[in-house]
């Protein structure tokens, strides 16, 4: 089965700030069937459930920091209930060096996945490239699913190509562990990412193991910009990835 492509809003943030409906109304334009939220720019569950429907773009997910989970869990959840989301993902945390402070975040998540679970709903976490370089011998990710087996990772492949990982074989170990991969092109110099196919990411062989592993969604994420705008750029994105997944179906 093919994924089905969304897009991490964080890509158009400041389109998203500007006038978020019509951000929402361009992504669904553009071609994409979803969205990942990274945030409400204050609009009510209501309301936002009602466009959602309105135009016809599902929820693919949120980022949600874990801080706004930990210290306002009941309001938090219930937004996510009234728009639909069923996969909340924190999307970042870091305790330089110190395996500790991470074994205490870890234990917290075991509990929060648990709530979720109970609640019908999914803990992910989105990584970067320090989990793999912050302790010491230690593969963080790693770690953390062997502790908390009702975690699901947002695996982002171009942070494991940034870590230096075996890509392929690092995901074929975690597939039982992943839910989603965020697709993000890189181009070499400067490292940053660009638009999907302008760069060095083998993006085919990741949406053959998209399809491999039945993931529900490829979430496209775009975080540096060249010659185009950032909503040009993720309507560039669409396309070119539209046309992997076609090619290798």
């Amino acid at each position: 089965m093919n994924p089905k492509i969304a897009l991490q809003l964080w890509s158009v943030k400041e389109d998203c700030q500007k006038d978020f409906k019509n951000a929402l109304k361009e992504v669904k334009e553009a071609g994409y069937a979803g969205v990942e939220f990274a945030g409400y720019y204050d609009m009510p569950a209501e309301e936002l459930k009602a466009y959602l429907d309105e135009i016809g773009l599902e929820v693919a997910g949120s980022h949600v920091p874990y801080e706004k989970l930990a210290n306002d869990y009941e309001v938090t959840i219930a937004y996510e209930k009234v728009i639909g989301n069923t996969r909340v993902a924190v999307p970042y945390m870091t305790f330089p060096g110190d395996f500790s402070a991470w074994k205490q975040f870890i234990s917290e998540l075991k509990v929060l996945s648990e709530k979720l679970q109970a609640e019908g709903m999914t803990l992910y976490y989105h990584n970067h490239s320090h989990e793999f370089k912050e302790v010491e011998g230690v593969d963080l990710l790693d770690y953390m699913v062997k502790e908390v087996p009702a975690l699901k990772l947002e695996v982002d492949l171009y942070w494991l190509h940034d870590a230096e990982l075996p890509v392929n074989e690092w995901v074929d170990q975690h597939q039982a562990n992943i839910g989603l991969f965020h697709v993000k092109e890189m181009q070499e110099n400067p490292r940053e990412s660009t638009e999907i196919g302008k760069g060095i990411l083998p993006i085919v062989d990741y949406v053959k193991k998209a399809q491999a592993f039945d993931l529900p969604w490829l979430i496209v994420e775009q975080e540096a910009f060249q010659a185009l705008t950032p909503m040009e750029a993720v309507k560039e994105d669409y396309l070119a990835l539209a046309q992997i997944i076609e090619g290798v179906s």
